[in-house]
């Protein structure tokens, strides 16, 4: 286990965790996916390293002996490549570090797919014949095993996820030094690569901050000591806080990682988001002065004096129950729940009975809000309001473990109970129990 002091660090919260309004899916699960990513305590791992400093974690310090290969092997990807019907923007190719025009590896798809950007499999294997990398991208949408453990790990640091796998050619490097606008956890799937990391020439960077806009610092930080200088092993996995600059390295046989990449809400976000409702101050959304030089700093003071007293007067009355209904809405929809089976779902809708034993669709946030006589149901990209008797069954059929329809509290008959299950299948909130 090895970690990296930050430069001028400064302290973070814990990963947030979900409270009772927001239930999704099993936390057993989810502790032991961010295990399989990190050697130390999740608590450790919180304080310690969130958003502060790297932290390499030796495969023999890991749970899992076998590594990731059954979250991706380089079959799997293999098989993506050419049976898969992959299509842009799914995979992107590298080489000296510059991505090349998709129209060098896609194509029609033949007979029956009209469609022109297609993954070519012969055109894909001279490129990485040439030394070219492979980044399959958006895994946690289209690889089943990808899909439950990105959900999983989702939970444990309670935000959005995305992975990508880059395969690279033996001595082959497909990016120059550089730093992500999000954190990472790479897991080395196969073969070995060399990885030189140094410390960030922008701690913190927004999306709208990327390292092309500081390339020459990037460069000049690039060409000193590093602060770490490892080769990760099959089944090692390394977590890099947003900023800190990388560059890897495949060595004598070709590599495989995953890169798992964390979409973390900021502070930034907040104040995006109480931005977004200072415009309900009637003195914010006032026009400035007819004939305004705009490019005069003398003129602009005192509207910009006006605005900055009117900004703060807003801010001290903001609600922070508005701020979070917005950030709710911007978190909950980045990250999908478990996949459901259309059609096995519209036959358990068919088939239901008092007998019938549903849970909640694992990895759904939820939110349950009673207004009067009704009780409102937020879910990740929708609200369904129901009759406020109906609120003890919901709790029950989405706070708990599977259940019996006929055993939901608070309806008087089980043609209601059916009915409420019912309309919570179809709205995707539920699933049928197996077994």
């Amino acid at each position: 286990m090895t970690h990296l002091d930050p430069p001028g660090g400064h302290g973070r919260p814990a990963a947030p965790s979900s409270s009772d309004l927001d239930q999704p899916a099993d936390r057993t699960s989810a502790a032991a996916a961010l295990a399989r990513c990190v050697s130390v305590e999740a608590a450790k791992f919180a304080a310690a390293h969130w958003g502060r400093t790297p932290l390499l974690s030796r495969a023999a310090e890991l749970p899992n002996p076998a590594g990731f290969t059954d979250l991706l092997s380089p079959a799997d990807a293999d098989e993506l490549l050419s049976r898969r019907g992959l299509r842009t923007p799914f995979l992107r190719v590298a080489k000296d570090g510059q991505v090349l025009p998709a129209a060098r590896y896609t194509g029609g798809g033949g007979a029956g797919a009209e469609i022109d950007d297609q993954v070519l499999d012969e055109k894909v294997l001279q490129l990485y014949a040439d030394g070219a990398t492979l980044v399959l991208q958006g895994l946690h949408r289209t690889w089943p095993a990808l899909i439950d453990f990105t959900r999983d790990l989702s939970l444990a640091v309670g935000q959005p996820l995305q992975v990508n796998a880059y395969l690279t050619p033996p001595d082959s490097q497909g990016f120059a030094t550089h730093y992500d606008t999000h954190d990472v956890f790479v897991l080395q799937v196969d073969g070995r690569k060399h990885w030189r990391i140094h410390p960030p020439v922008l701690p913190d960077p927004l999306e709208r901050q990327p390292w092309g806009g500081r390339a020459d610092e990037v460069t000049a930080t690039a060409q000193g000591p590093a602060a770490l200088d490892v080769v990760l092993e099959p089944g090692d996995a390394l977590y890099l806080p947003r900023g800190w600059l990388h560059s890897a390295q495949a060595q004598e046989s070709s590599s495989l990682h995953l890169t798992v990449g964390i979409r973390a809400l900021t502070r930034y976000a907040l104040v995006e988001e109480l931005l977004g409702l200072a415009a309900e101050d009637q003195r914010l959304r006032a026009t400035l002065p007819f004939g305004t030089d705009v490019a005069d700093p003398d003129a602009i003071e005192p509207e910009l004096t006006e605005t900055v007293e009117a900004l703060r007067e807003w801010l001290l009355r903001a609600d922070p129950a508005a701020v979070a209904t917005r950030l709710r809405q911007r978190a909950w929809s980045a990250s999908r729940p478990a996949p459901i089976r259309p059609l096995a779902q519209a036959a358990a809708i068919t088939a239901l009975t008092a007998d019938s034993r549903v849970l909640a669709r694992k990895g759904l946030r939820w939110q349950l809000v009673g207004e009067g006589d009704r009780v409102t149901l937020r879910l990740f990209d929708r609200t369904i309001s129901l009759p406020a008797p109906c609120e003890p069954a919901v709790r029950a059929l989405l706070a708990g473990p599977p259940i019996r329809v006929g055993d939901l509290p608070g309806l008087d008959t089980d043609a209601d109970r059916l009915t409420l299950t019912r309309r919570l299948l179809r709205e995707a909130a539920l699933t049928p129990a197996q077994g």
